[in-house]
Formats: C-alpha cells, structure tokens, sequence
C-alpha cells in the first residue's frame, strides 16, 4: 500500500494544525474530498486529553462550514473494531492528530482501521495527519527519542517527515540530516504548514511556513507556499 497506488490527496502538516493558518489548504482539502464531514482520529494524543483535540478540530471545522465525526480509537482494540471499521471505510475526509507517534504506530500498525483507511485514501479520499501523525504514515520516520531513525506506516516509502521545523532544536533537525538512510528524503515541515499530494501525484507546499527537503545529508531546496515541490524522490 503505497500513496503511488492512491488517487486520493494526502496532506502531511507539519504541527500546529486546526488553526487559522490552516483554513485555506483545509478549505481546498474538503473540496478535494468533496465532503463537509472531517474524521478525525486523536490516537496519537491518547495520553493528552484526546476529547480537547477533538473540540478544538470541532470548533475549527465549524468556521469553514464541515462537522467533525470523531472516532475514539485510543487503544490497539478500537482499531480492530468491526464497527469503527466499518465507519471509516465509508470515509472520505480522513484526519489523524498530533501526539506520540510511536503510540499511534503501535495502535495503526498492520490493523484493519489502517488498512481501510488507506483503501480510502487510495479509492480518491483525503488523509490529512499532523505532527506525529505525519511522521507516522511515511516510512523512514523520525524517532522522537532522539532524531533517528525506525520503521513508518510506509503511506509514503522514501520519505520522512521532521515536523516543527522552524522551530524544532538545532541538534536533533541536524540528527535526522546527518542519519537520513540512503536513497531516501527528509522533508521538515513548519508549523501551520501542509506537504500536499494531488492525485496526480505531484506535490506542492500550503500554509504559512516552508517546507525544506534534505537529501544526502544536505538541503536540496526550500519550498514556499503556492509552489510545487518538484524534488522530492517519491
């Protein structure tokens, strides 16, 4: 399952999401989806008061006209659950929150939830994922611990994902530069700020920040809202 199979629209946020920054690539996402109807996903921030993740991507949504169906999958059974499975295979608006990446590794991982959230996608439906959620989906991700490198959900061979760029520590961006595994891309994502695939499969950069891709260890190129990132490998 990879997002060249896909003839959805991926977008991968770089933190800070549901904010007034966001509204005009969220806008254009739910266009894309061609739905008003958001499910958002706060597995990664199990730990951290899931139901506030929730209300503040309820209140966002609201302002630009959508409703939030949230699915409560915070443990490793929901997402084997039939019937929350059942629910998200009919979506087409898919959004995964901020958190602890290596939590929502461990309750996506090779579960029916993820394998139906990525037939979704790949059947023309919109996956959005921030933060931890956007390091999660690609595959190599960036390990929180310590700027290295372990095993994604591979949504996304090839590339990883360093959110918080602009304002992240110095030593650990400089961590996933230096240990970024051969043949793949790094691409550091600001807050408030989208990587977007189009179904097409070209990417480009939405937002208020800038997305900055690494290869080999260096910065290939920085990218500006509106323009399309043309250098990436995947």
């Amino acid at each position: 399952m990879s997002a060249k199979q896909a003839t959805g629209t991926l977008a991968l946020v770089g933190g800070g999401e549901w904010t007034e920054a966001c509204r005009g690539f969220d806008a254009a996402l739910l266009e894309a989806a061609k739905t008003d109807e958001v499910f958002v996903l706060p597995t990664a921030a199990a730990f951290e008061h899931p139901d506030r993740a929730v209300e503040r991507a309820r209140a966002y949504f609201e302002g630009i006209d959508a409703r939030v169906k949230p699915l409560s999958v915070l443990h490793r059974a929901e997402a084997e659950d039939a019937e929350v499975v059942a629910k998200l295979a009919k979506a087409r608006f898919v959004y995964l929150s901020d958190g602890s990446p290596l939590h929502l590794r461990s309750v996506l991982k090779d579960s029916p939830l993820f394998e139906a959230m990525v037939a979704a996608y790949q059947d023309g439906g919109v996956l959005a994922a921030s933060g931890a959620g956007a390091t999660v989906v690609c595959d190599p991700m960036v390990d929180p611990r310590g700027g290295a490198y372990t095993v994604g959900l591979g949504v996304v061979a090839g590339l990883a994902v360093f959110p918080y760029h602009g304002t992240a520590a110095d030593h650990l961006r400089e961590r996933s530069i230096d240990l970024l595994p051969n043949g793949a891309s790094l691409v550091g994502i600001d807050e408030a700020t989208a990587l977007v695939r189009d179904p097409a499969g070209g990417w480009r950069t939405e937002g208020a920040g800038q997305v900055s891709v690494y290869e080999d260890g260096q910065a290939a190129a920085t990218f500006s809202p509106g323009q399309p990132v043309d250098r990436l490998r995947v």
